[in-house]
């Protein structure tokens, strides 16, 4: 691949970003994703340092502390975070890695990777993402009406970001991605 490059995906939660990463990463096995930690506990499946680090809240104020996060977040009442060391470290190596990370921690990154390549997802309506995250069947109300007041703050800065692409049909979605990623211009 040559020269490094960072790619922040980004979007409401319940809005497709993991099934939209974990199909990218299938196709091409040469990106390296980053893991983030997590202080929430983990859903059915989930394994431990392949889609998170999951640590105790004392844990992660520890390594906010020492600065150990490239980005980090609250969000639904949990910490979310991008230990900084393995990003850099792959960059270096010319490895481009992906970060699958809320609105604020792609803000965050932004700050220090300013030529990082920023990837909105939205969803093709807020009914439509509400039907998403109950379906999953892991959230309480509460925190059902906190993620979709978030996802629509989160939707009302998709402008940010250096392509928006609508999840309404997956494959499509997943094409508009690769298109984008692989164009000569970036590469």
């Amino acid at each position: 691949m040559g020269i490094g490059k960072l790619i922040v995906l980004t979007g409401p939660s319940g809005v497709g970003k993991g099934t939209l990463l974990r199909s990218l990463l299938q196709r091409h096995p040469e990106l390296y994703l980053s893991v983030s930690a997590t202080t929430r506990q983990p859903r059915s499946g989930e394994v431990e340092g392949e889609d998170y680090f999951f640590l105790t809240r004392p844990q992660f104020e520890r390594m906010i502390a020492q600065g150990e996060f490239l980005e980090w977040a609250e969000f639904a009442g949990n910490l979310y975070g991008t230990p900084k060391f393995a990003v850099e470290d792959q960059i270096r190596q010319g490895q481009w890695v992906i970060l699958e990370i809320e609105l604020e921690g792609a803000r965050q990154v932004r700050e220090f990777f300013t030529d990082a390549f920023r990837i909105f997802i939205l969803p093709p309506s807020l009914p439509e993402l509400e039907f998403r995250i109950r379906n999953r069947g892991t959230d309480t109300e509460e925190a059902i009406a906190r993620r979709l007041q978030r996802a629509q703050e989160e939707i009302d800065a998709a402008n940010e970001f250096d392509l928006q692409v609508v999840n309404d049909d997956f494959d499509d979605t997943l094409e508009q991605i690769e298109e984008a990623l692989f164009a000569p211009a970036l590469c």
